[in-house]
């Protein structure tokens, strides 16, 4: 069953229980230590004669469930909500509820966020509460592994072992319809049984369903309900944004290296703009939200570099997050007056990130929320920064205190879209719409209607199937089937520890892969003396210059995918079946669609110098080589050098393939 007959079929089909519970989560660097406690569940039974009311046996507890239809760009979508009745006396109002939906066996499940080693969840139980994807103890666990037994990039571990910093109450099924639900709490969507699914909430259900006759105009409808990225500035596409660290001299040798190659420059990325640490982890920023301008400092005189920069086209992007750093004057200006998060004995509540601690900015209180969004116009925007990384997000501690008094659990998962929304606003309140961007990495619900882009997040530097170059895919595509549709990735990844370095193999692997990407960026890592960087020889520049080529080529078409997304919802990198209703479609996590017309199968193994390559029923021609293919199943030879691209056969492939046409 598919499309507009589903809706109906859910809601004869749903059940409902209820119990009590409780929660004890302990958090380190980011990362939960999950341990919930609950008892005393209870069967909700629909009442004969009245559909609409559940209760239990005894009587003492009945929910009310209401069903409305929504009108406009949302029309199609059923809210369904429950509202308690008071019919009897109970000891404890239960806040545990399990709402169970009706599926079919043969369903895929995607969304829930982003999540890395699998795109369909159907068989897994997904935790919705953002948090730190890269911990300490999974990291280790790894090095450890393959220093005793080599490295084997297909591991991976159960399912629950894995936290996202992007977990958002919604997910899309094969069928083409959609269930979000309005929640802020922790949560867990359970697919694990083939017939049923289980929403698992703390709160009364409140949900939204929605069906269409394909995902684009299941897009559509998801996107009127959740929101929609808005088309990035030109200059984004015209060539690559490098990432380059430890100063004004630093990046005028590198620009100057790049461009002598053939380099097309679209921005520099300077993430320790305001200054630097270094500790065990490596190389990285001091977080004090304003230039490292002082006598021993990097970036003298930035504003008049940055004017300097943009003259030749080259715009400067910086970074932030919503972190201080307690070593420096913005820390003792904010501590001062009273805008940090507290802990419960009324003291600054310091977060441990890596390897030192750092205060958060209580975003609850209206004053501190202003003066963090004016570090941003007046110290980023007001010195000519044209973009920058949003960091972090997820770190708000459940045993904080809030400025409003709010409790921290409701909190935690809205904590991104917040910072999102900040973000945005300064952006717009300083006349920037349309000129000045910004990417994060955390996220939840009001985060697809805040945050302009999105970025995977901290992949490790190799080939690991769940944190490295091939977990990009299925990150991507979870994202974008769960309403979020501009993202791309760290070319080279970024986490590097002991043995585990990126190679040059591995960089030019990413850098192909990204050239056909809404956004074309490079990082130099967290250690960038022992990772290859861009510009290491010859030929890493050489392709550099090629693939910063390409993607320049694609920026009119990239446009174009970008106002796809703001118009209709439709994200710019897409799952095959997304177009194409063949089986494998719907497994398939090695190949996107890159807007309607570009077919992309990256090389995503070390040492591969073919792959095999899953064409849906269309007639693509090779990118390069203008070789014509059927759908169906190939063995293709692909260099290092050489990614596979196909485009479709059709106008705006046509237009494509005649770009590229002196490339290969």
């Amino acid at each position: 069953m598919r499309g507009s007959d589903r809706i109906e079929d859910v809601l004869s089909g749903l059940t409902l229980s209820c119990a009590y519970g409780r929660d004890q989560f302990s958090m380190s660097h980011g990362s939960f230590h999950y341990k919930r406690k609950e008892w005393g569940e209870k069967q909700l039974l629909r009442q004969e004669g009245d559909p609409f009311l559940f209760r239990d046996a005894s009587g003492t507890l009945s929910f009310r469930l209401h069903q409305e239809w929504l009108t406009g760009e949302e029309s199609g979508i059923c809210h369904i909500y429950f509202t308690r009745e008071r019919t009897g006396r109970t000891a404890k109002e239960p806040n545990r509820f399990t709402l169970t939906l009706p599926a079919e066996a043969k369903e895929r499940i995607y969304g829930c966020g982003e999540t890395y080693v699998r795109l369909n969840l159907k068989g897994e139980k997904v935790r919705i509460f953002v948090a730190e994807h890269q911990n300490a103890g999974r990291i280790g666990k790894k090095l450890i592994r393959e220093k005793i037994l080599g490295r084997h990039p297909e591991h991976v571990m159960p399912f629950s072992a894995y936290e996202s910093y992007y977990a958002q109450p919604t997910f899309v099924s094969s069928l083409c319809y959609f269930v979000h639900v309005n929640t802020k709490r922790y949560a867990e969507f359970d697919f694990q049984e083939l017939d049923r699914t289980k929403l698992c909430l703390e709160e009364l259900p409140d949900l939204y369903i929605g069906d269409a006759d394909g995902f684009p105009a299941l897009s559509f409808k998801l996107s009127a309900l959740l929101g929609r990225q808005k088309v990035l500035p030109d200059w984004i596409n015209q060539g690559v944004i490098l990432a380059v660290q430890e100063g004004v001299d630093k990046i005028n040798e590198k620009i100057e290296k790049a461009e002598a190659h053939g380099v097309k420059i679209a921005g520099i990325w300077s993430q320790d703009w305001c200054g630097c640490r270094r500790t065990g982890f490596g190389y990285q920023v001091m977080w004090n939200w304003r230039a490292d301008e002082g006598p021993d400092g990097q970036y003298p005189d930035l504003k008049k570099h940055i004017a300097e920069w943009e003259k030749k086209g080259i715009a400067f992007l910086g970074y932030i997050n919503p972190f201080i750093a307690l070593e420096k004057d913005l820390y003792q200006e904010a501590s001062e007056k009273g805008y940090c998060v507290k802990d419960k004995e009324g003291k600054d509540y310091l977060v441990k990130i890596t390897t030192f601690p750092a205060a958060m900015v209580d975003f609850t209180n209206p004053e501190a929320y202003a003066w963090y969004k004016n570090l941003i116009k007046e110290n980023m925007i007001g010195i000519g920064m044209k973009g920058w990384m949003a960091d972090f997000g997820e770190y708000l501690p459940l045993d904080c205190v809030l400025s409003d008094g709010s409790d921290p659990m409701d909190r935690h998962n809205d904590w991104p879209a917040i910072w999102a929304k900040m973000n945005r606003e300064a952006i717009e309140e300083t006349g920037n719409a349309g000129r000045v961007f910004f990417f994060t990495r955390a996220g939840s619900t009001e985060t697809i209607r805040n945050s302009m882009m999105m970025w995977t997040g901290d992949q490790h530097v190799d080939w690991s199937v769940d944190d490295g170059l091939p977990s990009v895919i299925p990150a991507t595509l979870s994202l974008a089937m769960s309403g979020f549709a501009i993202t791309h990735s760290d070319a080279g990844g970024y986490t590097t520890v002991m043995h585990m370095r990126r190679t040059k193999e591995l960089l030019i692997r990413w850098e192909e892969m990204n050239a056909f990407s809404p956004l074309f960026r490079t990082h130099e890592g967290n250690q960038p003396a022992n990772d290859v960087q861009f510009d290491d020889d010859e030929e890493l520049l050489a392709v550099l210059a090629e693939t910063s080529r390409w993607h320049s080529l694609l920026s009119g078409y990239l446009k174009k995918c970008m106002k796809e997304a703001e118009d209709y919802g439709r994200p710019v990198m897409r799952p095959l079946f997304y177009h194409y209703d063949e089986d494998f479609c719907f497994d398939e996590k090695t190949e996107y669609l890159l807007g309607r017309d570009l077919l992309v199968a990256p090389v995503l193994k070390e040492g591969q110098k073919e792959r095999l390559v899953h064409l849906p029923g269309d007639r693509w021609r090779d990118l390069w080589t203008g070789e014509a293919y059927e759908g169906g199943v190939y063995t293709l030879s692909a260099p290092l050098h050489r990614i596979l691209v196909f485009a479709r056969e059709s106008e705006e492939g046509e237009e494509i393939r005649n770009l590229f046409s002196g490339e290969k």
